[in-house]
């Protein structure tokens, strides 16, 4: 006689408490977790030139000298020492003046005041340096105060 043999059932996984529980972790970690703004979203304001409704008081004027040796002085602080006819140092820092005479809405005035026996090129070397830095109203300063007219 011959047995048969019932046929081992087959083991099967149920998907649907599998997916239930997939989905409720998914829907677990979108509340739990917090979501950070686009860098474009941020708003902010980058530095830059604040302009003022008044003027505020400021030197009206800056005084360059120029000594017989070629050396450039601006209010007494030597620029540029090693005479260069392109005078990085002084471009920069009139340009700063006149901006900040922009903001403060006042003219930006320079005077020139050259020693008596200064060559004429460094006088036209500040020149190009006020020209430069966009300073329209420059002056020169005639002789000395000290002296007397006679």
């Amino acid at each position: 006689m011959k047995l048969r043999r019932t046929p081992d059932p087959k083991a099967e996984v149920a998907m649907t408490p599998l997916i239930d529980c997939v989905f409720l972790l998914l829907v677990f970690f979108m509340v739990s977790t917090t979501f950070n703004k686009a860098e474009a979203d941020i708003s902010f304001a980058l530095p830059g030139t604040a302009e003022q409704s008044d003027s505020v008081e400021i030197p009206d004027e800056q005084i360059i000298q120029i000594t017989e040796a070629g050396a450039v002085f601006l209010n007494d602080m030597e620029y540029d020492p090693s005479g260069d006819p392109e005078m990085p140092e002084l471009v920069k820092t009139l340009e700063r003046f006149r901006q900040t005479a922009e903001a403060n809405k006042v003219p930006a005035m320079i005077t020139i005041a050259p020693e008596d026996n200064v060559r004429q090129q460094r006088v036209v070397d500040v020149l190009n340096a006020c020209t430069a830095a966009k300073v329209a109203n420059v002056t020169f300063a005639v002789g000395d105060s000290d002296e007397e007219d006679y």
